[in-house]
């Protein structure tokens, strides 16, 4: 027997019942946290009952590409916000949080200002798309990844990726972005977001040296950086997520007093010739020791999967690559199918990643 009321206490927090039942959006609320899905408004109005699967399971919702610069800008003063406009719509409609996404990011960058930064770098260029995405819906959205995928160790000593903006800026240009971002939303969540910090190999270990080192320069010179967002791209083909190096790394973050929140959370599988129910195991595995890591050790608002079904998966594909690795697996026109690393299957039904997902936000409690 557990002294000062401990046992009662945990049987009254525990409901088997409420969990059974529970969503994604409600499991995290049971411990105040968040969960989301990136999508893309298309498939929302083409698609019912992927439309429904999102509407039952998120309360957070990430435009996938329709905020990126070259979907608003795709050529130079014409700005378009047709499907950003219709998403903001279909999430404010259905009482849905929204992440602005992205405001810095070099694959979002248009061919067009890419060649008149490299001609004659101009900061305007970047403020009018910034300002004008901000100021539209300054109402509707509280949370912004502004800075995404800034670190690429190898190429300099500073770890930074050699983007066009770092081409054009220089190192300052993410201490610029912030301070754009807060003049133009002095009260809103801003993000840093990057991916490969999850496992044990020398290429990840240097990631997260270089953002670490990233984030305490940003830090120091009191840029106005509020949450990191952890991609969470895992990958199976690289073994097992490291507990240890996961933890060790949040409490670099912790003792900045900085929350987490996970923005892209994916499983790229390795198995292919398993059967079905194997590899879904094996994903919900993944999931599940990569959720405790975060969740167990740091102060993690949320979770974002990029993307709620297989249906709609940006590594959906099984490449090439996939097929040598298991020469005369298929044959006769046989396949692996998809790729089957997201909570919900083709046919919008939860597979074991689902349960992994909504089990570990449910007993994790949010440490603020």
């Amino acid at each position: 027997m557990v002294a000062g009321g401990a046992v009662p206490f945990l049987a009254a927090a525990y409901d088997a019942s409420a969990e059974s039942h529970a969503t994604l959006a409600q499991a995290a609320a049971h411990n105040r946290r968040v969960y989301g899905s990136a999508v893309r408004i298309r498939d929302v109005e083409a698609e019912p009952d992927y439309r429904q699967a999102i509407v039952h399971e998120c309360s957070l919702l990430v435009p996938e590409f329709e905020m990126n610069w070259n979907e608003i800008e795709p050529a130079y003063g014409q700005l378009s916000f047709d499907r950003i406009d219709a998403l903001v719509d279909f999430a404010t409609d259905q009482g849905k949080k929204l992440r602005g996404h992205v405001l810095f990011w070099h694959l979002s960058v248009p061919d067009w200002a890419t060649k008149m930064l490299r001609a004659r770098p101009d900061w305007g260029l970047v403020t009018h798309y910034v300002g004008f995405v901000m100021d539209r819906y300054r109402e509707l959205i509280h949370q912004w990844t502004v800075v995404n995928e800034a670190i690429d160790p190898g190429q300099r000593s500073d770890g930074l990726r050699n983007s066009i903006y770092l081409q054009a800026f220089g190192p300052s240009y993410i201490n610029r972005a912030f301070s754009l971002a807060r003049s133009l939303a002095p009260n809103d969540m801003l993000l840093i977001s990057e991916y490969g910090l999850e496992y044990d190999n020398p290429e990840q270990r240097a990631r997260r040296y270089y953002f670490l080192k990233l984030i305490e320069r940003l830090k120091a010179a009191g840029v106005p950086l509020d949450c990191i967002g952890l991609q969470g791209h895992l990958d199976l083909r690289l073994g097992q997520i490291s507990a240890p190096a996961i933890a060790a790394f949040l409490r670099e973050l912790n003792d900045m007093k900085l929350p987490v929140i996970v923005t892209e959370l994916d499983v790229k599988e390795s198995n292919y010739a398993a059967s079905a129910q194997e590899r879904d195991r094996m994903v919900a595995d993944e999931t599940r020791r990569y959720l405790d890591a975060v969740l167990s050790h740091s102060r993690c608002l949320g979770v974002t999967t990029w993307g709620l079904s297989d249906r709609h998966s940006w590594i959906i594909q099984v490449t090439p690559q996939d097929y040598a690795r298991f020469p005369g697996a298929w044959k006769n026109g046989e396949s692996p199918g998809v790729n089957r690393g997201l909570p919900l299957d083709w046919e919008m039904k939860p597979k074991p990643m689902y349960f992994a997902l909504r089990d570990a936000l449910w007993r994790n409690r949010v440490r603020r």
